[in-house]
């Protein structure tokens, strides 16, 4: 049997859009001569689609839409997934098109609510097993966290007889480590059943969300034998042949992808793949950005226009009287070096109008964190305008360090509508910095912007050290207390400092409401600000054990 995957960028909502895409892929398997076609996790809508699952035209279009690709495309079978309505309840399903029509459709059995995910708030779970007899070939047909369990599995297909190959059709994003939590549940599944299993993930970025395809085909030792290209769309097509034996061969047709070596890698792929995403599904041609000549503001540039090109990122830098000639300098540069066009406007004439109308309120002190605050929100609202007049999205610079602990000001740095950074912690934004200087051969990112102590430059010699612990030191703090859900004993259990921990955890349990007014950014570690991680703004819970 020769099985094909085809990972696509699928838009969510745009059901024309995605149908289209899948019959150009089903045209391309054709010609290759595949017995079977597998699609992703709800291909025709898009994933996730959210409170859409709620309108009950939005899940008759996708019936609809499902129909008609079978019409279109009645040769071999094919495995598509779609958002189904069936006698008053609504599912996450599999249908499988044969000769022109819908002829059978499998219901997602095992539903998640961890995280970003959120099914059993739309969809039942399905409780009847489906499999195809192809090219004489048993293949039961599984959804996502399906083969997650194998426990659960096994108890679901064991009625279905001995199976050559499990297809399952995956909308998994990315995360750091998540390919190798994927390969590690394929390969297990693959051992368990004593057979192939061809998994089929989706691709691009939404929303929050980014997908990193990397399909697998895996045969029945459970060895990874071939596996889609990473941030980017693929048809993976294998050759699935039992043995007498009772083991079960796959052998690729075309030569493996090229896959990310290092980490950091895949992080500035994802970071690319969602920023791109971001701005070209939501309409947005031109992206803006403040350039203040520091670390965060370089990085989401320099992403920004891998993700975009150079003729379509605006860099602004704002000097204030705060601002270092060294600082508005390497803004410059940095713009320079990525080929963007630069503007300069200063905030000095506008900062004193602001602070002279404010010195009409009693209690106003132009010395404090007001004061310092207005200069950011001065910068926020002239980028917004910006934005408005020219349609251009505004790329917020604030990383996940700073997020966590609320060193930002609400309605000035993170004014915007997509924070590129948001999930990057202070100590990775430096190892990106460097690691595309490396990748490039160049300083892309001056060593000056590296080297130099980070700064907000919103008072005389303002260092972020002032305010903050040293970043290795908060990055741990944060790692435990936010993505692990440490408590504070724990942490300091593990030799951090007790003192560090209650000002860091009091830091961002009182900043939750900055972090609901801000926009959405892009998840690339384990628990994200977000989706991922949804506490209370009114919040009286205390973490201390004193």
């Amino acid at each position: 049997m020769r099985v094909a995957l085809g990972q696509f960028n699928a838009v969510v909502g745009d059901l024309a859009g995605n149908a289209e895409k899948i019959r150009k892929i089903w045209a391309k398997a054709m010609e290759s001569k595949v017995d079977l076609l597998a699609f992703p996790e709800l291909a025709v809508c898009g994933y996730p689609p959210e409170d859409l699952l709620l309108k009950k035209h939005f899940l008759q279009d996708n019936r609809l839409v499902v129909e008609k690709l079978a019409a279109d495309c009645p040769d071999k079978t094919i495995i598509v997934g779609f958002a189904e309505s069936f006698r008053s309840n609504t599912y996450n399903s599999a249908a499988v098109l044969q000769k022109g029509r819908i002829n059978k459709i499998y219901r997602k059995g095992l539903l998640v609510d961890y995280g970003i995910f959120d099914e059993r708030r739309y969809f039942q779970p399905g409780t009847e097993p489906v499999a195809l007899n192809i090219a004489g070939l048993n293949v039961p047909v599984t959804i996502c966290a399906d083969i997650w369990n194998i426990r659960w599995l096994s108890n679901f297909l064991k009625n279905l007889g001995q199976a050559q190959m499990i297809i399952n059709i995956s909308a998994s994003p990315f995360h750091l480590g998540k390919v190798e939590k994927r390969q590690e549940i394929v390969g297990r599944c693959a051992k368990k059943f004593n057979c192939a299993v061809a998994y089929c993930n989706l691709v691009g970025g939404q929303d929050e969300l980014v997908f990193d395809g990397r399909s697998l085909l895996a045969d029945s030792t459970g060895r990874i034998v071939a596996k889609g290209r990473a941030f980017d769309e693929d048809l993976i097509i294998a050759d699935v042949i039992p043995a007498a034996d009772g083991t079960v061969q796959v052998k690729p047709v075309q030569p493996q992808a090229q896959q990310p070596t290092d980490p950091l890698d895949e992080v500035y792929q994802a970071l690319i793949l969602g920023t791109r995403d971001y701005a070209r599904k939501n309409g947005f041609v031109k992206v803006l950005l403040g350039l203040s000549g520091g670390i965060d503001s370089a990085l989401t540039a320099a992403i920004a226009v891998a993700a975009l090109g150079p003729e379509n990122v605006i860099g602004i830098t704002m000097p204030s009287k705060f601002n270092s000639p060294e600082t508005i300098a390497d803004a410059e540069k940095m713009a320079k070096n990525l080929g963007i066009e630069f503007l300069t406007i200063p905030i000095e004439a506008i900062l004193k109008q602001f602070d002279q109308a404010l010195k009409g309120v009693p209690g106003w002190n132009s010395e404090g964190i007001a004061y310092e605050n207005l200069q950011a929100r001065i910068r926020g609202g002239i980028l917004m305008s910006l934005s408005n007049q020219f349609g251009s999205l505004v790329l917020t610079t604030g990383n996940k360090s700073e997020t966590a602990v609320g060193y930002a000001t609400l309605y000035g740095d993170t004014a915007g509508g997509f924070a590129v950074i948001k999930d990057v912690p202070k100590t990775m934004v430096y190892k990106l910095a460097e690691r595309i200087n490396q990748a490039d051969g160049r300083q892309i990112i001056p060593i000056d912007v590296i080297n130099r102590p980070p700064t907000a430059e919103l008072r005389p010699d303002q260092k972020d050290a002032d305010t903050l612990p040293d970043y290795d030191l908060l990055d741990k703090i944060l790692k435990g207390y936010v993505e692990q859900d440490k408590s504070a004993q724990q942490l300091v259990e593990s030799g951090l400092p007790r003192d560090v921990v209650r000002r860091v955890i009091r830091m961002v349990d009182r900043n939750e409401y900055k972090r609901r007014l801000s926009p959405p950014g892009i998840k690339i570690t384990p628990k994200a600000f977000g989706k991922d991680r949804r506490l209370p703004i009114t919040n009286r819970y205390n973490s201390f054990d004193d």
